[in-house]
């Protein structure tokens, strides 16, 4: 449960919420506090000068009179009153002053006709006071000072309701946050937990799963992505069925006639030394079927295994192309194909010179399968820009926009005959050479593939 990202996600959001809540909190209590003391202890300051200037003035003009006792004014006012001097009220204990401590002011301060603002803690108290001293005078003789003072306590209640108040709001804060962080991971994870259920399916081989569309964003592009994995998966499976079909028909073909004409040849069924030579013959030809077969496989696994050796020489061109259309006249003649082939340039390049006649050898091996009888097969080499083009082009029935990508995989192949060995070869050679293969075909045309290769290794 705690591993879980529905989980994690929620938490670390809420946690994230609650430290930004907590560092903000603090420092807006600090500044309040420092802000509110100010302005408090401003207010009492104020509060208490009124509060002084009036006792001064009433016992200014009350003294040697009787007079309501301090005690009493204490209570209406809820500040405490000191005095520090000559007793104004002589014989009236009722009219007695709490003594100001000997050390909560200087006494040139306390002497000195002015207003003084001070705080201090007289031994009676466990808080401090803010307090103001004025002087009392009667005419213009002094005759002590009247002190004024209130805890400092009465300040703090100030600014802690409002800390309440911040808590009640932060907790309400927090919940809100924890439902958004909820719907949110529920948002994510969601499809998370889909695709990870997706993923299980295709671990177990079932690669038709519907993957969820996760909408716009990341999760949208992942599972996009799954979902072409996945289709690539199942497409390389069947092709790897296929192959296995097609390669086993392959080799079943020519190991059967093999094991029948080499049959005949042991038990002495071939007694005319023609026959034994065309037995022979075709012994020999489907050795070599079988040849390219094995040689078409380990040449693509060498390709995919980055593990494949070219060799660099100079290559004449023109005699290479000549050589690739000499080896399928044979068989254009016999099926009255209209075979041409167009030399613009004679060029001399630096390449592996059997991998470039591999590669225009398979071109053209799959423009003959798909030319039909009587139609037509063009060959042509030009160079231009420091660049070699051979173009091989057919009258066949093309090839359809969405196959044009497909013919290139390995083991695909059209009707379900042959390899599909042939084209994915001559592009990874094309490419391990420095070149290129690219297509264009129409229904109406054909198809036609373009071999570029450089004059020098780049």
């Amino acid at each position: 449960m705690l591993r879980s990202l529905r989980f994690q996600l929620p938490a670390l959001f809420l946690l994230g919420v609650v430290v930004a809540g907590i560092v903000s909190a603090a420092i807006a209590l600090r500044l309040f506090r420092s802000y509110a003391q100010d302005r408090s202890r401003s207010q009492a300051y104020t509060e208490l000068k009124k509060e002084s200037n009036g006792l001064t003035q009433l016992y200014s003009k009350r003294a040697g009179l009787k007079l309501l006792s301090p005690s009493a004014l204490e209570l209406a006012t809820g500040d405490r009153i000191y005095y520090r001097g000559l007793d104004p009220f002589p014989g009236q204990k009722q009219a007695r002053f709490r003594p100001l401590p000997p050390k909560a002011v200087d006494q040139r301060v306390v002497r000195r006709r002015g207003l003084r603002l001070f705080v201090f803690q007289p031994p009676d108290a466990k808080t401090k006071l803010l307090a103001v001293a004025r002087p009392l005078l009667v005419g213009k003789r002094p005759l002590g000072t009247i002190v004024v003072a209130k805890p400092e306590t009465v300040l703090a209640q100030r600014w802690l309701a409002l800390i309440e108040r911040l808590l009640i709001a932060f907790a309400g804060g927090v919940l809100v946050a924890a439902a958004f962080a909820w719907y949110s991971s529920r948002r994510i994870t969601t499809p998370v937990l889909k695709l990870s259920e997706a993923a299980d399916e295709v671990a177990h081989g079932n690669y038709d799963v519907d993957v969820p569309g996760g909408g716009a964003g990341e999760i949208g592009v992942l599972s996009e992505r799954f979902r072409q994995m996945a289709s690539r998966l199942g497409e390389a499976e069947a092709l790897e069925r296929n192959f296995l079909m097609t390669v086993s028909h392959e080799l079943r073909t020519p190991l059967t006639a093999i094991r029948g004409h080499v049959g005949a040849l042991r038990e002495g069924v071939v007694t005319d030394d023609e026959m034994r030579a065309a037995s022979l013959t075709v012994i020999a030809a489907e050795a070599e079927r079988l040849e390219r077969l094995v040689g078409d496989v380990l040449d693509l696994a060498k390709l995919d295994a980055h593990r494949f050796t070219v060799l660099q020489e100079e290559v004449d061109m023109e005699r290479l192309v000549e050589q690739a259309y000499v080896t399928f006249s044979e068989e254009a003649r016999r099926r009255g194909i209209d075979y041409r082939r167009e030399v613009e340039a004679n060029p001399v390049i630096v390449s592996d010179g059997d991998r470039v006649l591999q590669i225009i050898t398979n071109l053209l091996s799959n423009a003959f399968r798909w030319t039909p009888d009587g139609g037509r097969v063009d060959l042509a080499l030009s160079a231009t820009d420091g660049s070699v083009y051979v173009c091989i082009g057919d009258s066949g029935p093309g090839i359809a926009p969405s196959e044009r990508e497909r013919i290139f995989r390995p083991f695909w192949s059209r009707g379900g005959g042959g390899t599909g060995l042939g084209l994915p070869i001559a592009r990874e050679l094309a490419a391990a050479l420095g070149g290129r293969i690219s297509l264009e075909s129409s229904a109406e045309q054909g198809s036609r593939f373009e071999l570029m290769l450089p004059t020098r290794p780049r």
